[in-house]
């Protein structure tokens, strides 16, 4: 196996683990939620700012879309599908480390929310932040807030012109076609 292939399949190895990790961790704090708030009251951990609180989402955000399960399914279903291809694309060197981190988080959200919606047919949600009456929300929507912000930042601020030429694979191309250019512009010197 060359190097390049032991790189990118020890890269694949680490992004299928902590995919599986932040999966699994998503749903342990599900199922402990259930366990421990359930039928009873709100945990109030700092008061008027942050509690614990369970809640049966059936929907999305502010209950839009209630009962509508499918859609939410084939988006999770397209966006997990979509970021795995995109870690595919994306080069192996540490300039896209940060965003290959990005994606395998949002992923991680989008598959533990979808995990839910295909065996409960609703989300369990439990974090609510009630200095803001924020929607209750979950470890997965924190995965999927959080490192697409990160994500968009890194888009805005960080990658540059010739770091989406590599994603497209156009850089490379580029790069032959103006040495063939050279090369024939020498023959005919």
């Amino acid at each position: 196996m060359s190097r390049n292939n032991t790189g990118k399949l020890k890269r694949t190895l680490f992004e299928f683990i902590l995919f599986a990790a932040l999966v699994l961790f998503d749903l342990a704090t599900k199922q402990h939620a259930v366990d421990t708030l359930k039928g009873k009251a709100p945990f109030v951990m700092i008061p008027g700012v942050l509690e614990l609180r369970y809640l049966e989402n059936v929907g999305a955000a502010f209950s839009m879309l209630s009962g509508h399960q499918w859609i939410f399914m084939i988006i999770a279903t397209a966006a997990v599908v979509i970021i795995f291809v995109l870690l595919y694309r994306l080069p192996g060197s540490s300039r896209y480390c940060p965003a290959r981190i990005c994606l395998v988080f949002i992923a991680a959200g989008a598959a533990g929310n979808l995990i839910d919606r295909i065996t409960l047919h609703y989300v369990r949600d439990f974090i609510y932040f009630s200095i803001i009456d924020f929607p209750i929300f979950n470890v997965a929507d924190i995965y999927v807030t959080v490192m697409t912000t990160v994500l968009v930042v890194l888009l805005l601020f960080y990658y540059r012109e010739d770091d989406y030429q590599t994603i497209r694979g156009k850089k490379n191309d580029d790069k032959n076609q103006n040495s063939s250019r050279q090369k024939s512009g020498e023959e005919h010197s």
